[in-house]
């Protein structure tokens, strides 16, 4: 699963042809880590949409960017705009749902 910091932000979610997941994530948070395998999950079933981690301790300029204040937040861009954005941990269908919602 690839990280994404702010220097590859412009590139990899607002000049990006698909739509772009961002799970805000930091390792010391439970819900997080049971986040972490269904986001991958997801990642690897919807081809035609990018999925990228942010670590809140290693982005902190990314997090406060877009408010983040509490993990798991999960926000979705399609061409360059915020689509959508949820907060705490969900079940795979519920999150699967809400991305093809935007896809």
């Amino acid at each position: 699963m690839e990280h994404l910091t702010a220097q590859d932000f412009e590139e990899k979610v607002m000049n990006a042809n698909t739509p772009v997941v961002l799970d805000f994530y930091a390792d010391w948070c439970g819900p997080c880590r049971r986040l972490g395998p269904i986001f991958e999950e997801l990642s690897s079933e919807m081809d035609d949409v990018a999925f990228y981690k942010v670590d809140v301790e290693n982005a902190s300029d990314l997090a406060a960017q877009f408010g983040v204040q509490s993990i798991p937040t999960i926000i979705m861009f399609n061409k360059g705009d915020m689509v959508e954005r949820v907060m705490g941990l969900m079940p795979k269908e519920a999150l699967a749902d809400m991305i093809k919602k935007h896809a």
